[in-house]
């Protein structure tokens, strides 16, 4: 495979996800572009980390979306503070009516950043990126030096906002709390491998349309994100904790019995990311950037990334349906149109004959196609029956 061809999955995941995580939101305008150059090393490496360590564990989904949720607590907490500093970008974040004294923290706020962390600058940026990628979707994309040098990568730019935002908060978590979100971090990493484990039995009827799924996924994402920026009262703040709590337990267990039926597949991932991706789009409108400045300036720059935003996702969802349909004619032929001929038989190679004078046409094989026993033959069908175990059926053109 050429060189340049292998990277460019990493490298688009490596660019998308500062992208979705601070412009696409509106915390940054155009003019602040090149600090998206100090973010990616945190951010992108941080999504290649999570996808790497997801794909190469065989855990999938629930282990990426569980070591996303790690990697937010990683960077709200010891990295930049932003859970605990009550002055963080000149801001008073921390004490709303949902302040927990005892632990010194935000219920919205944890809440908030394990959303738009584990949600969009992670998980979003990986699902199109692998829609995107035809051919290595679940494939690992790092060779063992390439994941050492995006671990540094990641460490190193996590050193480097760290300091960035010491030198101007001047803030440093109590020891208790620093150990506290350790713990749950490392529980969070354990839970993530130890998820690959479970099994959940697959579930009769399909799998929801596309289109059904990235309607559901703009729906909880804009009910939550919605609210949340344009109700500045802190009186929302527990109204704001509960519709977060119902959104999470609602989209889990959706997702968790749609993708067990049969249509499950990359174009129903693509919706939910393209869902989400579209709520920090009309999002970002209403929030303000941290910097501040011109109105005008931050109305463009978020109508500039949002119509990027749409055109990843004409491209992604065109590739999405090239192969859906690349991929419906091979199902086809290999277990659409089937019946019953006899006991544990398939048809053999060579034309279907007509019945001879005086030999009744079976009205369960009307062409009288020869059939071999396909316990014989060592074959299985498509529903994964094995030798000696296979239903009675016979495959028809």
């Amino acid at each position: 495979m050429p060189l340049l061809r292998r990277l460019a999955p990493p490298c688009a995941l490596f660019l998308l996800a500062p992208f979705v995580g601070e412009f696409l939101l509106g915390n940054l305008t155009l003019a602040e572009l090149p600090l998206g150059v100090l973010l990616a090393p945190m951010y992108g490496c941080g999504a290649l980390l999570v996808r790497e360590w997801g794909r190469r564990s065989g855990g999938g989904w629930p282990t990426m979306v569980l070591l996303a949720a790690a990697y937010a607590l990683i960077e709200e907490g010891p990295v930049d503070q932003l859970l605990w500093n009550d002055s963080y970008a000149g801001a008073d974040q921390l004490h709303g009516d949902s302040y927990l004294p005892s632990l010194g923290m935000s219920v919205e706020l944890t809440q908030s950043v394990l959303a738009l962390h584990t949600v969009w600058s992670i998980c979003v940026p990986i699902a199109l990126v692998e829609t995107l990628t035809r051919s290595r979707r679940s494939d690992p994309w790092l060779g063992r030096t390439g994941l050492v040098l995006v671990a540094a990568l990641y460490a190193a730019g996590a050193v480097l906002v760290f300091r960035g935002n010491y030198a101007e908060e001047h803030f440093i978590a109590s020891p208790a709390q620093l150990v506290g979100i350790t713990l749950v971090i490392g529980t969070l990493i354990v839970a993530a491998f130890a998820v690959r484990t479970v099994r959940l039995r697959p579930l009769p009827g399909r799998a929801p349309a596309a289109w059904q799924v990235g309607l559901a996924a703009l729906a909880v994402t804009s009910a939550y994100w919605g609210p949340l920026n344009l109700i500045t009262t802190d009186r929302y703040e527990w109204g704001g904790v509960a519709v977060w709590c119902l959104g999470v337990a609602a989209g889990v267990w959706s997702v968790s019995r749609w993708s067990r039926r049969p249509g499950w597949g990359a174009r129903q991932r693509f919706a939910l990311a393209a869902g989400a991706v579209l709520t920090y789009a009309w999002v970002s409108f209403p929030a303000r950037p941290e910097s501040g400045g011109p109105l005008r300036d931050d109305v463009l720059s978020n109508a500039v990334f949002a119509s990027c935003a749409c055109l990843l996702l004409l491209w992604a969802a065109r590739r999405a349906t090239v192969d859906e349909a690349e991929r419906r004619p091979a199902e086809h032929r290999s277990g659409s149109r089937r019946s019953a001929c006899g006991p544990g038989r398939q048809p053999s190679a060579g034309r279907a004959r007509s019945p001879r004078r005086g030999e009744r046409q079976s009205p369960s094989n009307p062409q009288n196609r020869p059939c071999v026993n396909a316990t014989e033959s060592g074959t299985a069908t498509s529903s994964g029956a094995v030798r000696g175990m296979m239903p009675r059926i016979c495959w028809t053109t």
